[in-house]
Parts: structure tokens; C-alpha cells; sequence
């Protein structure tokens, strides 16, 4: 007979994968809460979106960047396989940033086959966007004016 120890060894062996829907409501959650210093923040697009794959979401342009005080709004699509693939992102109000294409679409390395792991969020994306718009490359980049939209 296994002692309890080994018995809670077996157990935390085993991994639990969170249905896409109970992810998605915590992401939910975490959203509508804010974020950190509230530079960014997502939520869905529609209440009566019972499957949940229309997301909107914001960054205000970081401090000491061509980016800095404008609001750029994003849509972002977790289709069936989210979390195990990662949402479409396209912006809707204009941006130039290296990583944005003519039509808002977003191509980061973490959106590619392969670089996306399941732990990865909603939030993830939009930091990681943040985290460009600070890189030494895209800082000082020449904006729209601001309100622009695709």
C-alpha cells in the first residue's frame, strides 16, 4: 500500500488543463479588474458574446516614447483552440510600429506557430506590444495623428 506521501507525489505529477471557457472567464475577471498601473486593459466586445472570441483591448503610449499619452485600441480573436493557439491581433487605431502591418494586423514572434505556449494571455500580448513600443527601434518612429483608425 503507497503511503500518502507517495500517493500526493502521483497527484502532483498530474497536470489539469483548464477548459478554454473557465480560461477565458478568468481572463475575464482579470481584466475587468485593471492592471497594474492601468496602461492596459482588455474586455469583451459584446456582453452577449456567450463563446467569447471578440476581445477589445488598449495601451496608452508609454512615457518618453513618440508613443507616449495616445490610446491605441485593439481587437483581438481567441478562436476554438485558444489557449493551445494564440489570438489574432490587429489594431484599430493607427500605429507605426515595425511589427504592425498596413491593416493593423499584428506579426509578433510570440503570435507564431510555435513561440505561443498555452500559460500565455490576453494580457501577455498586450505587454508584449508595450514592451515594442519601448524597444530603442520603434520609440522614436514618427505616429499618425492621433485618432487615426485603420
Amino acid at each position: 500500500m503507497p503511503s500518502s506521501c507517495q500517493a500526493n507525489s502521483r497527484v502532483n505529477q498530474m497536470s489539469v488543463t483548464v477548459p478554454r471557457n473557465f480560461r477565458l472567464l478568468e481572463e475575464l475577471e482579470a481584466g475587468e479588474k485593471g492592471l497594474g498601473d492601468g496602461s492596459i486593459s482588455y474586455g469583451l466586445v459584446s456582453q452577449d458574446d456567450m463563446m467569447m472570441y471578440d476581445w477589445q483591448g488598449s495601451i496608452v503610449g508609454p512615457a518618453q516614447t513618440r508613443f507616449q499619452g495616445q490610446f491605441y485600441s485593439l481587437r483581438l480573436r481567441c478562436g476554438e483552440r485558444y489557449p493551445d493557439e494564440p489570438p489574432t491581433v490587429r489594431f484599430m487605431t493607427k500605429i507605426n510600429l515595425k511589427c504592425v502591418g498596413p491593416k493593423g494586423e499584428v506579426d509578433i514572434p510570440l503570435l507564431r506557430p510555435g513561440q505561443w505556449k498555452r500559460d500565455m494571455k490576453i494580457e501577455t500580448v498586450l505587454k508584449v506590444l508595450q514592451q515594442e513600443m519601448l524597444a530603442p527601434q520603434n520609440r522614436g518612429v514618427p505616429q499618425p495623428p492621433e485618432g487615426s483608425s485603420y
